[in-house]
């Protein structure tokens, strides 16, 4: 479920223009994002951590919806974090709830990687989603 958070402000956040690698631990999952396809998913800001995670089939819980409203798809960026814009105010008060805060810390669904050059995600173990229901 993707949305909109009607308390925020629009942003206008630049989305890469070459091809870039961002790598997904602990899974080891690199996936290959191509500026021409963004958004992928609808789900965070177009071009997103979560957005392009989402759309390579990795899991990322993000209960809002990926619209700034909660702090379930905090990762920690561990490469590349200077790729990415500035936590916006909305997004560092969502990151007041998250548990394990660090200076990597960051929500998927707000932090949009420039493309200039490769990112490292970890997705911690305490925010995996490890049940699967039965389909």
């Amino acid at each position: 479920m993707g949305g909109q958070n009607p308390y925020l402000s629009e942003t206008d956040t630049p989305l890469p223009t070459k091809k870039y690698r961002i790598t997904y631990l602990p899974a080891d999952i690199m996936v290959e994002v191509d500026p021409g396809k963004l958004p992928y998913s609808g789900h965070g800001l177009p071009g997103s951590v979560l957005d392009v995670a989402l759309a390579h089939g990795i899991d990322i819980d993000h209960a809002c919806g990926g619209v700034c409203a909660c702090a379930t798809c905090h990762v920690l960026i561990r490469e590349g974090l200077d790729t990415c814009p500035e936590a916006s105010e909305d997004e560092e008060d969502m990151l007041d709830n998250a548990p394990s805060l660090s200076l990597s810390s960051r929500l998927a669904c707000q932090a949009v990687p420039n493309g200039s050059r490769d990112v490292v995600v970890e997705i911690p173990e305490w925010n995996r989603n490890l049940a699967r229901e039965d389909q």
